[in-house]
């Protein structure tokens, strides 16, 4: 499902919001989820999931091109774990 499939199945469900108005509310919550993310806070959505930052430490890489050995420096990224709902959800 894409983020405008998303909104027009959001837009069918709530007959009172148009096309538009749910377009901004679901861009707000997803900036809402970055903006905390970029924060380093956790998001949780209870029954579906939560979002966080893990910290990966640096590690030697390489290149598939030339095979030579190269640096690749600590980041942060993004990680998802599912809830307990939708894991079971998924499973069944």
């Amino acid at each position: 499902m894409t983020k405008a499939e998303l909104i027009e199945k959001v837009t069918e469900k709530m007959n009172s919001l148009t096309l538009k108005q749910t377009e901004v509310v679901v861009n707000l919550i997803f900036d809402s989820v970055k903006d905390a993310l970029a924060k380093g806070e956790k998001v949780e959505i209870r029954g579906f999931g939560s979002f966080r930052i893990r910290n990966r430490g640096s590690r030697e890489g390489r290149n598939p091109k030339t095979g030579t050995s190269v640096s690749v420096p600590p980041k942060k990224v993004p990680f998802f774990k599912t809830g307990k709902e939708l894991r079971e959800i998924v499973d069944s």
